[in-house]
């Protein structure tokens, strides 16, 4: 269990400091409905990483990993998922200089619950980025041979670590709604001029740590 953990914690900690979910959970929190909107985001964003996650783990698990050693399977997909996740981190750096911001972000203000739920997951589960993130975990937590509670509670441990960025700051708002605005909103101005290049980064780092997990595989 402690070497999934292991190999998890990059994942989840990609997923966390994702710029766009984060900087759309905060437009929320400053936003005229923050406490229903953001609520509803964050609830969205959990099912997202939780489902795409547990689908990829469960379709993992039915590799044959009876060997004392790796599947081939399991390590062409890994370097497969670290290359896609180096050619997404390599259009993010080209995109740094970008100062375009995206149009659901300028309409924030007027989602409702229900449609800041369904954002939550879209960026959960459909934005590609975190969504390689999330088939990179799902493939290593179904194939590493753990027993079903161990497959479930690394699950969750990589969903709540990887949500956490967006969670803490809906919770510490409904808790100190007052001293955190000003905060958030000087985070939320840095995020979006930098949200291509801290994506860049993230993603390199973790397109290269899933590459080297597969070729030590091999």
């Amino acid at each position: 269990m402690g070497s999934v953990l292991g190999d998890l914690l990059p994942l989840a900690v990609g997923v966390a400091i994702s710029p766009i979910p984060i900087v759309a959970a905060i437009l929320m929190l400053l936003s005229r409905n923050a406490g229903g909107t953001s609520t509803g985001f964050g609830i969205g964003w959990v099912a997202g990483i939780l489902v795409t996650t547990a689908v990829v783990m469960l379709l993992a698990g039915n590799i044959d990993t009876s060997d004392r050693e790796p599947a081939p399977a399991v390590s062409w997909i890994k370097i497969g998922l670290g290359v896609l996740l180096l050619v997404v981190a390599l259009r993010q750096w080209r995109a740094r200089t970008s100062t375009e911001v995206p149009g659901w972000m300028q309409a924030i203000d007027q989602l409702s619950v229900p449609k800041a739920l369904g954002l939550g997951a879209v960026l959960a589960a459909v934005n590609p980025k975190n969504l390689l993130l999330c088939v990179s975990a799902g493939v290593t937590i179904g194939t590493a041979g753990q027993s079903a509670a161990g497959e479930v509670t690394a699950l969750l441990v990589f969903t709540l670590l990887a949500a956490a960025t967006v969670l803490i700051p809906v919770i510490g708002y409904r808790l100190a709604a007052d001293r955190l605005r000003g905060s958030l909103d000087a985070l939320k101005v840095w995020l979006q001029a930098n949200n291509h290049m801290v994506m860049a980064i993230v993603l390199l780092i973790m397109g290269a740590v899933v590459i080297g997990k597969g070729l030590g595989g091999l």
